[in-house]
């Protein structure tokens, strides 16, 4: 394995979950100069001390890595009309924006987790709630001069995020758009989806798959134009934090030879 071109690492961000980092990722990507971006799932934010993530965050300043936030996603409702429901997930959200001022990252990524077939029939008291959420957490954001990047799911079109967008009408509140995602949930073309947030792009979530399932393969193993996506990029000027989500150090390495063949990230 060759090591990856550093105009890479410097210029893009990997996943990875918080206890995998401590464990055994933190290692390898300080080796490689690989910049990650922290997974916060599970129960981190409850039961880690908090000197753990200071520790962490300042071996990264040290080796002057940057980092991005990937919010919790799981179980949660931001949207929810049971109020004991918002109220918990509110609540995890909150605790990983405490974590902004510890690893000052580039964005935090979040869910919006609007599902047509769950919240569509009653999307105008769903949509306020969601906004009243995301205006909460775009307060803290913004304190902090740090973006909030609202990633596409199980979303099947791009209008809900334009929406909630235009509404929050802040430089600070962006899309992250999922390749993988449009692929596995939304079985919809990147064309779709921009240029109608296009505006809001702010970041890209990379990775790859047969159109099935959410494989995260690297890209060029599966079905997704990343030729016709990087195209579009270069021709609008759009300059998106991109980060890489492979689950596997084959696909991670893959990814990274993938660049080197391709010359994707040339004037992005």
């Amino acid at each position: 394995m060759n090591p990856p071109n550093k105009d890479f690492t410097r210029r893009c961000f990997v996943n990875a979950p918080w206890l995998r980092l401590k464990t055994d990722l933190l290692d390898l990507y300080l080796e490689h100069g690989i910049q990650p971006e922290i997974g916060l799932e599970g129960t981190c934010l409850y039961d880690e001390d908090p000197e753990e993530f200071r520790r962490v965050a300042d071996i990264l300043q040290k080796h002057n890595l940057a980092c991005t936030l990937h919010a919790p996603f799981f179980d949660l409702a931001p949207g929810a009309l049971d109020p004991f429901i918002l109220a918990a997930s509110r609540e995890k959200l909150r605790r990983a924006f405490d974590l902004l001022a510890i690893f000052q990252p580039r964005s935090i990524v979040c869910h919006l987790q609007f599902e047509t077939n769950k919240q569509g029939y009653k999307l105008q008291e769903w949509s306020a709630i969601a906004l009243a959420t995301w205006q909460q957490l775009l307060h803290t954001a913004s304190r902090h001069k740090i973006p909030i990047m609202l990633e596409n799911t199980y979303e099947k079109s791009p209008e809900t995020h334009q929406t909630i967008l235009s509404q929050l009408n802040s430089p600070y509140a962006g899309f992250c758009l999922d390749v993988g995602h449009l692929m596995a949930f939304a079985h919809s073309p990147w064309q779709d989806w921009l240029p109608t947030l296009s505006p809001w792009l702010g970041q890209l979530h990379l990775h790859d798959n047969n159109g099935e399932s959410d494989q995260h393969l690297a890209p060029g193993r599966g079905q997704f134009d990343f030729p016709g996506l990087f195209a579009f990029l270069r021709t609008n000027d759009l300059h998106p934090i991109i980060t890489f989500e492979p689950h596997s150090q084959e696909d991670l390495w893959q990814t990274f030879a993938y660049l080197d063949e391709t010359g994707l990230l040339t004037d992005i």
